[in-house]
């Protein structure tokens, strides 16, 4: 079991509740911004230290891996670690990924969205009083596609909602999970095989990002 804290966050399993649902509609892609000023580490980077969090969130949340990875970084403190990283994904069924990590950007951010064609969903792990939102607004497209006549564009408009999330600590949730499956054998929500998914695509972005951003393959 590999200690993937966030998959044991109520918020976050409320995310691919609402994402997954026939409400939402059809995903098109979901945007992380994970910035803070410091921790800074001396023995990673920014991308190796922050965006393994985002990257298992994506993979829990689409329950797919990404085909190919892009991914760029800037060393403005350390001439050989970046401290700052952008991160696409693109995945199979054509939905894309988009990470923003920085250890020197002062504002604070934790958060993760994601848009369908029906509703916009919004995880705001720093927002204590409304850690879900969703916006009922959308967009897709009607009629034959192939018809300049028959096109039509349908914009969606409605309320925006905080559903009640329960409060628990993920940590512990995770503990809680860890035992239960050494007592009964059951294969963890976060086993080897997510781990092993995690640091694929993490050394797929590592290759792209020492060829300056060329798209790599997940192997």
């Amino acid at each position: 079991m590999v200690a993937h804290t966030f998959m044991y966050n109520p918020a976050v399993r409320a995310l691919k509740r609402y994402v997954r649902s026939e409400a939402f509609g059809q995903m098109y892609y979901v945007v992380s911004r994970r910035t803070h000023l410091g921790l800074i580490r001396p023995d990673v980077n920014a991308i190796w230290d922050l965006v393994p969090h985002d990257v298992s969130i994506f993979t829990y949340v689409l329950e797919a891996l990404p085909v190919t990875v892009s991914a760029v970084g800037g060393r403005f403190l350390h001439p050989h670690k970046e401290d700052v990283g952008f991160i696409t994904l693109t995945y199979p069924n054509g939905v894309i990924g988009n990470i923003q990590a920085s250890w020197i950007d002062s504002n604070k951010v934790r958060e993760v969205v994601a848009v369908g064609s029906r509703q916009r969903v919004v995880f705001d792990d720093v927002n204590n009083l409304e850690k879900i939102r969703i916006f009922e607004k959308g967009a897709a497209i009607s009629g034959d596609v192939n018809s300049f006549g028959e096109f039509q564009l349908m914009l969606r408009d409605g309320d925006i909602l905080s559903p009640r999330i329960e409060t628990s600590e993920p940590l512990r949730n995770q503990c809680e999970h860890f035992l239960e499956c050494v007592a009964s054998g059951a294969e963890p929500l976060t086993g080897g095989r997510a781990g092993l998914d995690v640091v694929r695509i993490m050394v797929a972005i590592q290759r792209s990002l020492q060829a300056g951003g060329v798209p790599c393959p997940v192997e």
